[in-house]
């Protein structure tokens, strides 16, 4: 073939090689199975979208139509009465909170009202709830008060309208694009360390109200509260009494009916509504006593104790929201804050309920409901809003069958907007705050599973207690940076210090446990009792018996497995320990490489000036002879990992020359971690030796050892049993497409391609494969 001008071009300029390819395919037989490495174009063309991939997305992106052609009697029934029970608990809730968030009562049904009315469209969770929740509305409140401190002349409810707005499009765009992975995160212990630094900062701010103490500054940092709440205790006015009688009646309220419960499991679930209605009737009783109190009042400032006052009828607040650069530029900052609380509060509650009743969320649709909530909700006057815990527990065991649930409550709270707005008038603010006191306990982690964090990750621990810690001594937001930026150091840290393990063999056999005391057990012959190889940490940090011997595989063949992944961040740490460990156990194969002692490198000086070389104790040691890399727990490798390894490789030739080092890879199991082993000179029939596939063959030498399968030829090429399945064929017919290899029929196919000898199934395979190789070269140096 004419050289091709154009591609010598290249090679001179680039020094690529345009028409070089990472197979060997020209080296087989044509009838060879041989892997195909992966291109770029294929890569590409995984990302371009097909029509049954839009079609998917857009299945997925309106759930609701998967289930509401079948909906029925025995759903609606469960749905109505979960709804409704929600609706009794949101109303004094939503309120309240709305006071949390610096607002007027109704923005806290108005939110309410949205959240409910539009989630179902989105869901892929029955039992969540979103709407108002004290945390987010907590960090609203702060978030108005810090920006009118520089913007005096933006309303409390323009910049909440706002930032829900622009949280809300952020979070429909993450969901949109199906980026609801980030939520994977955001770890547990992070999550519980915001809630229960939150639940304390929040229940602390509301004392001051539930006792009437004026004049606590309840923003400013929790522990401040804390002290002033206590030096202003002799102030507490008559609604103390209002509070203190709420929270104790609410308390044990639930302490009775859940001991009844158990005392009457038969009436278990007439006492579960009669407690999830207890706010409900708290409020209606307390709005009657301040009614009998405060009946001839007109104005809510001249009550006896402070009442909630006027709530506007409807709703009033409707139209777009505010958004000039003034607005925009005064909540930018806050807007990631806003996203995050949004996103752990909703993600971590419909996962939590969707694994307790056995279904499975989208997080990427999830996102897309609160963030389409989140975006519609300002229109009518609403402010951000997510999943709240204790309505979602709720809902689930009033026995919700569908996300529909939430039309029936919007329904509850469009009728107290239009119906009952003249009641609340009455409602005093103390027994407000003894619902939130109350309903944010449930959010503080209980001791028990600290201690769980403590057994079983203590480093875990100590970032829980500082988000607390934060969270109380600074400020919620902070709490929550804190827990992020220290989770992901701590996993930074184990992926940059993975211990990786040299591997030794040890010879198993099974036996029943309760057989081990009876020496005949561990007969070969006996049933179970098959021996075969198993590899485990040489240093026994994997707790395996002492008493059982490991021993290498072969002299000079070191197996390593690496842990938590190959990648930039660890690949020095791994490979250090690999070299240091390698040299401290073997040998160079020329002990004379140096004859004199200035041609000796400075790290490698031998012994001083007029003493002897022990060469007694390094010869020894066996030379370097094969490394083998268990990537088992190694998924895709980067440029600099697989740049360490190709110098690793060469540092240890020049250590073992005139010998080279054979490399092999068990368990390699992705493709694009093959192509980049391959680019970089593993894996492939020149390899080993520096010898061609041709040459080896002339010395009649057949090649390392390969997995194989036998089968009987109609199999080959096709998945075991897919024609089978289209006809509704029993288990049986289909496992008799599979071949016992013991029968001894069919043909042995390879596992993996032929072209790629040293990527292996499993350790054992490749061991087996180093042994032969090894053993056969030495056999045929002698020979020479």
């Amino acid at each position: 073939m004419a050289p091709n001008p154009t591609v010598d071009r290249v090679k001179r300029f680039f020094g690529i090689d345009p028409e070089e390819k990472l197979d060997d395919s020209a080296f087989y037989d044509d009838d060879a199975y041989l892997e195909k490495e992966p291109s770029t174009k294929e890569a590409l063309l995984r990302i371009i979208p097909t029509r049954n991939g839009i079609v998917h997305y857009l299945r997925e992106l309106f759930p609701f139509v998967s289930w509401i052609f079948h909906y029925n009697l025995t759903w609606l029934l469960g749905d109505i009465i979960a709804g409704v029970t929600v609706g009794f608990v949101v109303v004094p809730q939503g309120m309240a909170y709305a006071k949390l968030a610096n607002l007027g009562p109704e923005y806290g049904l108005y939110t309410s009202f949205v959240g409910f009315i539009l989630y179902w469209a989105f869901a892929t969770s029955k039992d969540i709830t979103i709407g108002t929740v004290a945390v987010m509305s907590t960090i609203v409140g702060n978030i108005i008060i810090d920006v009118r401190k520089d913007h005096p002349g933006l309303e409390p409810e323009v910049i909440a309208r706002a930032l829900a707005l622009i949280s809300g499009a952020v979070l429909l765009f993450i969901g949109l694009i199906r980026f609801g992975f980030i939520v994977e995160f955001i770890p547990l212990t992070a999550i519980g360390a915001f809630m229960t630094g939150s639940a304390i900062s929040i229940a602390a701010g509301q004392v001051s109200t539930l006792l009437g103490i004026p004049d606590i500054k309840t923003r400013e940092a929790t522990y401040k509260v804390i002290i002033n709440t206590l030096k202003a205790l002799p102030n507490a006015r008559l609604d103390a009494a209002m509070g203190m009688t709420a929270l104790f009646a609410l308390y044990f309220v639930r302490w009775f009916c859940n001991f009844m419960g158990r005392r009457s499991p038969n009436r278990s679930k007439t006492w579960f509504f009669i407690s999830t209605l207890r706010m409900a009737f708290i409020v209606i009783l307390y709005i009657l006593v301040s009614w009998l109190v405060n009946r001839h009042v007109t104005d809510a400032k001249k009550a006896k104790f402070k009442i909630l006052g006027t709530v506007p009828s409807g709703f009033q607040h409707t139209g777009a929201p505010v958004l000039n650069s003034e607005v925009l530029g005064a909540i930018g900052s806050h807007v990631p804050t806003t996203v995050l609380v949004l996103l752990i509060e909703h993600i971590a509650i419909s996962k939590s309920f969707g694994r307790v009743n056995n279904y499975i969320i989208n997080p990427s649709q999830e996102l897309v409901a609160i963030g389409f909530t989140n975006v519609f909700g300002p229109f009518l006057g609403g402010y951000p809003a997510t999943g709240s815990f204790s309505r979602t527990a709720i809902k689930a065991k009033a026995g919700v069958r569908t996300p529909l649930a939430g039309v029936f409550t919007a329904v509850i709270v469009l009728l107290a907007l239009y119906a009952l707005t003249s009641v609340f008038f009455y409602i005093p603010n103390s027994a407000l705050a003894a619902i939130i006191i109350h309903a944010v306990g449930d959010l503080i982690t209980p001791p028990r599973e600290v201690y769980k964090y403590w057994q079983t990750s203590p480093i875990e621990v100590v970032v829980f207690f500082a988000g607390v810690f934060v969270s109380v001594f600074d400020s919620i937001e902070n709490g929550i940076y804190v827990t992020m930026g220290a989770s992901a150091a701590v996993l930074a840290w184990r992926i940059a210090k993975s211990p990786g393990r040299f591997l030794g063999q040890v010879d198993i056999n099974h036996a029943p446990r309760d057989a081990v005391f009876v020496s005949s057990a561990l007969n070969p012959h006996a049933p179970g009792g098959e021996k075969h190889k198993a590899y485990i940490d040489i240093s026994r940090n994997d707790l395996s018996n002492p008493e059982i011997p490991i021993k290498s595989p072969y002299p000079g063949v070191f197996v390593y497995r690496f842990a938590e992944g190959l990648n930039y961040v660890n690949s020095a740490r791994h490979l250090d320990n690999m070299t240091l460990h390698v040299f401290k156990h073997t040998r160079r194969t020329q002990l004379d490489k140096y004859s004199k002692i200035g041609d000796r490198p400075w790290n490698d000086p031998g012994p001083r000036r007029g003493q002897l070389h022990n060469n007694e104790e390094i010869a020894a040691r066996p030379t370097l002879r094969a490394i083998i890399l268990d990537f088992s727990a190694v998924n895709n490798i980067d440029v600099t990992s697989s740049q360490a390894l190709v110098d690793i490789r060469h540092q240890f030739n020049r250590y073992s020359e005139p010998n080279i080092v054979e490399w092999h890879f068990a368990g390699v199991s992705n493709r694009w971690t093959k192509r980049a082993l391959v680019a970089s000179g593993f894996g492939g029939d020149r390899t080993l030796h520096g010898a061609t596939r041709a040459e080896k063959g002339q010395n009649g030498w057949d090649g390392p050892l390969i997995a194989v399968s036998r089968v009987d030829g109609s199999s080959v090429g096709k998945s075991v049993g897919d024609e089978k399945r289209g006809q509704d064929q029993d288990i049986e017919a289909v496992a008799a497409e599979i071949t016992p290899v013991s029968s001894g029929k069919g043909r042995l196919v390879p596992l993996y391609g032929i072209n790629r000898p040293y990527f292996h199934v499993d350790v054992e395979t490749a061991v087996a494969s180093v042994v032969r190789n090894l053993s056969r070269h030495e056999d045929s140096d002698s020979s020479s």
